[in-house]
């Protein structure tokens, strides 16, 4: 079975083609800001233009933007070839890649850059599997929450008893969740939208 992988949720722009677990091609470009002009020209360098029997995108917590462009592109696929689309986690995936080069870690905590000076925060056990709800927590409040030696993700909190991985979520490591429970293919914030519901007068 052939598999699209797309992620967008954070300034890294992603995508991969696999064959089974193995890895046929991807590419990836950390940009900051337009996912939406990069995502399908990268898409179409991969073997048969990324053409596959299921999708899978990465479905947050992450940038706003980005989130909805990934869910909207991979959607968009899935109708046009008539396949499947699932969703993986934003968290899960740094947490399985930062587990790589940290194999005996109990526990690995991952904390993305959020909005407004906050940060998602997330902690995971040996399967990569969440130890509790994914949030959205100030710089003050780390050292409320994270308690394990080894944090992975783009915030540097590098220091005495703590080893910091800088990572990125990479579409080409999607592998390493084969094991994971499939998401839906529904963006997941990790907080509540900026803009607000306008006040309409009675």
């Amino acid at each position: 079975m052939r598999t699209l992988v797309i992620d967008t949720a954070t300034k890294a722009c992603s995508v991969a083609h696999f064959e089974g677990e193995t890895l046929r091609a991807s590419h990836l470009e950390v940009i900051g800001r337009g996912h939406a002009e990069r995502l399908l020209p990268l898409i179409a360098q991969l073997p048969d233009k990324g053409k596959a029997d299921q999708i899978f995108v990465n479905v947050g917590p992450g940038s706003f933007t980005g989130i909805r462009i990934g869910v909207a592109a991979a959607k968009a696929l899935g109708l046009a070839w008539g396949v499947p689309v699932h969703g993986y986690g934003c968290l899960a995936l740094v947490a399985a890649m930062a587990r790589e080069e940290y194999p005996d870690a109990e526990q690995i905590d991952v904390l993305m850059t959020g909005g407004h000076g906050e940060y998602f925060f997330g902690a995971f056990d040996t399967a990569n599997e969440a130890l509790g709800e994914i949030i959205s927590i100030k710089p003050a409040q780390i050292d409320d929450h994270s308690t394990s030696r080894v944090i992975a993700g783009d915030v540097d909190v590098s220091g005495p008893g703590r080893t910091w991985v800088d990572l990125l979520p990479d579409a080409q490591k999607w592998h390493l969740l084969r094991d994971a429970t499939a998401l839906k293919p529904s963006p997941v914030y990790g907080r509540p939208p900026d803009a607000k519901p306008a006040l309409v007068a009675t």
